[in-house]
C-alpha cells in the first residue's frame, strides 16, 4: 500500500522570520522602522484589515527598489534548518508551500530555497508605479482557499496537511487541518495547535509532526 502523501503549509512572518517580518524587514532598509511598528501595531491591536495595512504600507515604501527587497530578505532572521526541511519532505515524496500576507515580491524569493509553492499577496511591480489593489492583498480566509487549491493540485487531502504558525492569521488554517505546530506563536494560537515549539530552528519544529516512516 503506498504511503499517504502529505503537504505541509507555512506562514512567512513571525513563523519562519523569528520575531520578525517581511514588513518590518523592508522597511528597516528605508529607515522607517518606527513608522511601519506603527502600522503593525494598528494591524494586530485595532483590527486593521489587511488590504489597508497594504496601502498604508505601499505610500511608506514609495521609493522602494528591488535591491532593497533581496537585502530585506538576506539580512531577515530567518530559523535555521528551513532549506534542510524542504529538503526533507522533497525526499519523501511530499510537498511543502508557503502562504503568506506579505508582498509576493518577498514571499516568491523563497521559491530558490527548495519550497514547491510560494504564495503572497499581489503588489505592483518594482519600482512602483501603480496603487496596491486591495483585491490582490491575501487574507486569514484566503489562506484556507489557496491551501485547498494546492491541495488538488498536489493530489492530497486536507486531512493530510500539516500547519505551520504563529500568530491570529493561522488561526483559521489550523482549524482545518488534523495537524498543527505553533512556532514562537502567541496566545491567538493556545489551544488550536497540535504541537508547540519555540526556539530557532524549524528542523526542531518539523520534528514534531514529521511522520516516522
Amino acid at each position: 500500500m503506498a504511503s499517504v502523501r502529505r503537504l505541509h503549509l507555512f506562514d512567512l512572518d513571525g513563523t519562519l522570520i523569528r520575531g520578525s517580518a517581511a514588513a518590518v524587514e523592508i522597511s528597516r532598509q528605508l529607515g522607517l522602522s518606527a513608522e511601519i511598528a506603527q502600522l503593525e501595531a494598528e494591524f494586530l491591536s485595532q483590527g486593521l484589515a489587511p488590504g489597508e495595512f497594504a496601502v498604508r504600507a505601499r505610500q511608506l515604501w514609495a521609493e522602494l527598489t528591488a535591491a532593497q527587497v533581496a537585502a530585506a530578505f538576506e539580512g531577515a532572521p530567518w530559523l535555521a534548518g528551513i532549506r534542510e526541511v524542504w529538503a526533507d519532505i522533497r525526499e519523501r515524496g511530499d510537498y511543502c508551500a508557503v502562504i503568506s500576507l506579505s508582498p509576493d515580491f518577498f514571499v516568491s524569493r523563497l521559491l530558490g530555497w527548495g519550497v514547491h509553492a510560494a504564495h503572497g499577496s499581489r503588489w505592483p511591480e518594482l519600482p512602483f508605479v501603480e496603487p496596491v489593489d486591495r483585491a490582490g492583498i491575501l487574507t486569514p480566509a484566503a489562506k484556507v482557499k489557496i491551501a485547498n487549491q494546492l491541495c488538488a493540485e498536489f493530489g492530497v487531502g486536507m486531512d493530510d496537511c500539516v500547519a505551520y504558525g504563529d500568530s491570529m492569521s493561522d488561526a483559521d488554517i489550523f482549524a482545518v487541518v488534523p495537524r498543527s505546530v505553533a512556532v514562537n506563536a502567541d496566545h491567538h494560537l493556545s489551544g488550536l495547535a497540535t504541537h508547540t515549539y519555540s526556539g530557532g530552528d524549524l528542523r526542531e519544529a518539523y520534528e514534531l509532526a514529521r511522520p516516522q516512516q
